[in-house]
């Protein structure tokens, strides 16, 4: 099957992982190394890669040379504030252009402020960077951000850290069969199966934090949520059977029956 490709470079992963909300560093990396995941998202405001040289630094646990570090701008609430965040990440990891944009509407939903998204994602592809942008799951938003040149669109399946699942997968549906590049369920992901159906619609990949950080064994749920991702990318690529309200079907052939 085909790899995922963002901005140019293939990853075998299809899921890609938060670092927050875990116990300590090692458990972060007994459940990334349990998920398979290449690309591993950092929020640069509440986590220290450098910034404060006294502190233990997540990339000494997960280092660059093994994963494509992703910063993000968790806990930014205005284009100017992601953009400056951002720019701070591309010098600590000596130019890397990757990162995903997150503007955020209020500290109680996390809802992302589209407004402010797409401000900031101007600047930003201006600016030379590969953007990848967390997003309503709205079609005509999803499209801007495709235009203004985002390497991939993230649309939320419910708020961050509900667990909810997909609540809206129609909406989804029409961001997937109109996006050129790749679209990538963010936030809302609770457990396996919901990882399954956003792969069964046709997304290219999913990015959780919360579904595994927070279960009860978090090591354990990190490869759950690995075997979901492939099973709902293979059943994808299979093709359902076509549903049938109110038609049986035999599995057994009925031609040729003994007797008839």
């Amino acid at each position: 099957m085909h790899q995922l490709t963002i901005a140019g470079k293939a990853y075998r992963s299809r899921l890609l992982v938060g670092t927050g909300k875990y116990k300590d560093f090692a458990e972060t990396r007994a459940a990334i190394d349990a998920s398979g995941a290449e690309i591993v998202t950092v929020a640069i405001r509440r986590m220290n890669i450098g910034q404060d040289p006294s502190q233990p630094n997540l990339l000494d646990a997960l280092p660059p040379s093994q994963f494509t570090i992703l910063p993000n701008t968790a806990g930014c609430y205005s284009a100017d504030d992601a953009v400056r965040t951002l720019r701070l990440a591309r010098e600590l990891l000596d130019g890397h252009p990757l990162c995903k944009l997150e503007v955020l509407g209020d500290p109680t939903s996390l809802f992302p402020n589209m407004p402010e998204t797409l401000k900031a994602a101007e600047t930003l592809v201006k600016d030379g960077f590969h953007v990848m942008v967390y997003c309503s799951d709205d079609p005509i938003q999803a499209r801007m951000l495709e235009d203004i040149g985002c390497v991939a669109v993230m649309p939320l399946a419910s708020l961050i850290g509900s667990g909810m699942g997909i609540l809206n997968p129609w909406n989804l549906r029409l961001i997937i069969d109109n996006a050129k590049v790749p679209v990538i369920v963010d936030a809302g992901v609770g457990t396996a199966s919901d990882a399954t159906v956003a792969m069964e619609l046709g997304c290219d990949g999913v990015l959780m934090n919360t579904a595994i950080a927070h279960a009860k064994n978090p090591v354990l749920m990190a490869s759950a949520m690995k075997k979901g991702v492939e099973a709902g990318r293979e059943a994808f690529m299979a093709g359902r059977m076509p549903r049938k309200l109110y038609s049986a079907d035999p599995s057994s052939p009925t031609a040729g029956l003994i007797g008839s």
